[in-house]
């Protein structure tokens, strides 16, 4: 079988990637390794999507996903005007539908066994494994969104990471049987600081968001409370590194929860397999003892009970691929502007830390770009990686890791894709 293009992972930046080529007209071919597509958003339940100024660049699946995402009843616009409050369940039901209807073709289960890169044909050869069947196929351009580099490493081509430093990973959950009404009643009442708690009231549902870390460059409401949780052993010292609640959109009584923190050493490396398996087993037990201090100190929590974990570490670092152009914080810092944007953004440097006060928030006040060329090979123009393996520096990645950015890296791909292939036919 012969496509335009093959994406490996189903994510969010492979996902946004392989929708737009397909509804571009590219026979793409969707490979994810997994059962469900989505990624951090849907396994990760990373939400919401963190609010950035996009300026309309590459924007054309996020605006596609709202529009079906709010055919399911799955989505929320908070009052700070966050789009991007998606339902994690029915997300999967979305992205399904959504590539069904532009024709993309997609393989669950299935991973790269073997790839060879053929200059003469300027194409791929791809040997591909689902479950004990093998499947072999050919195509002009793959796209690496695995997270993870697999198919730069199939390759063997080289990674950046001289530095060979990581954020500590996070873990997410959600409690249900909570009563919403009255944890806002009491919430809004407890912390008066509206930069941190809010409470969002509109129709037959009340939303809100909250947060704590143990960080003490800033006065948090919730202190005291954790303090005290720590002193009689309700939790650990390092659960209460990082605490952040937000509603889960068009449920009445869930909360999501983005934490707990994973800390490690500063020797490891948490895309280890032995230290990733560590840290998944850590993670449950902090979300356990975290139900129980929710249960404890918070009004309304009575009857709260986990109704789902992360089915995966999140991981905020892994291995940064060389391109042709590597994106820098100078970069950042300096506005750069390039010919070829794939994205433009505000969000801030956000360095997650494994010692307390370490924490970095660096705001960023006006618009940056990221360079198509961050997210071609440098040594093949017909593999493209995007997601957080893009080629930026340890700073920069950090700010360029949210799911909005994703889902324009892969456009960006896509949309070049096709205009390559374009010209090729009208040679």
């Amino acid at each position: 079988m012969k496509y335009d293009l093959v994406v490996f992972g189903g994510g969010t930046s492979g996902i946004a990637c392989a929708y737009i080529a397909s509804k571009l007209g590219l026979k793409t071919l969707l490979i994810e390794k997994t059962d469900v597509l989505g990624g951090a958003i849907t396994q990760g339940l990373v939400i919401p999507s963190m609010k950035i100024n996009s300026e309309n660049i590459n924007t054309d699946f996020f605006e596609d996903l709202k529009k079906y995402s709010d055919k399911y009843n799955a989505r929320l616009t908070y009052n700070d005007g966050n789009e991007a409050w998606f339902n994690p369940e029915l997300l999967k039901i979305v992205l399904d539908t959504m590539l069904m209807d532009v024709k993309c073709n997609i393989l669950f289960s299935t991973t790269a066994k073997n790839i060879e890169f053929s200059p003469d044909k300027n194409n791929f050869n791809i040997k591909l494994e689902h479950k004990i069947l093998s499947l072999y196929i050919d195509t002009q351009y793959i796209v690496d969104a695995t997270a993870n580099g697999e198919i730069f490493k199939i390759l063997d081509y080289e990674f950046q990471n001289p530095e060979e430093k990581f954020q500590n990973p996070g873990m997410r959950f959600i409690l249900s049987g909570i009563n919403i009404n009255k944890f806002a009643t009491w919430l809004e009442e407890y912390d008066k600081d509206r930069n941190v708690t809010t409470v969002y009231r509109t129709g037959d549902y009340t939303y809100l968001s909250t947060a704590y870390t143990w960080d003490k460059s800033k006065i948090w409401a919730l202190r005291p409370i954790f303090d005290e949780a720590i002193e009689k052993n309700v939790i650990e010292y390092n659960d209460s590194a990082y605490f952040q609640v937000f509603s889960v959109p068009k449920t009445h009584d869930s909360l999501a929860f983005n934490c707990p923190r994973i800390i490690l050493n500063s020797n490891e490396n948490p895309n280890d397999p032995y230290i990733y398996s560590k840290s998944l087993i850590q993670g449950r037990k902090r979300i356990y003892r975290l139900l129980n201090f929710c249960k404890k100190y918070f009004v309304g929590f009575e009857n709260a009970y986990i109704s789902n974990i992360s089915n995966t570490l999140g991981i905020r670092e892994s291995y940064r691929i060389k391109g042709k152009y590597t994106m820098t914080k100078t970069d950042i810092t300096n506005g750069l502007k390039p010919k070829n944007c794939a994205l433009s953004c505000n969000y801030p440097i956000d360095i997650h830390s494994n010692s307390n006060n370490q924490d970095k928030l660096e705001k960023i006040t006006h618009s940056y770009y990221l360079p198509l060329e961050a997210l071609i090979c440098e040594r093949n123009d017909n593999l493209y990686g995007i997601g957080r393996i893009i080629s930026a520096d340890f700073e920069s990645q950090s700010a360029l890791r949210t799911q909005i950015s994703c889902f324009s890296m892969g456009e960006a791909a896509a949309k070049d894709i096709f205009e390559k292939i374009n010209l090729n036919k009208k040679l």
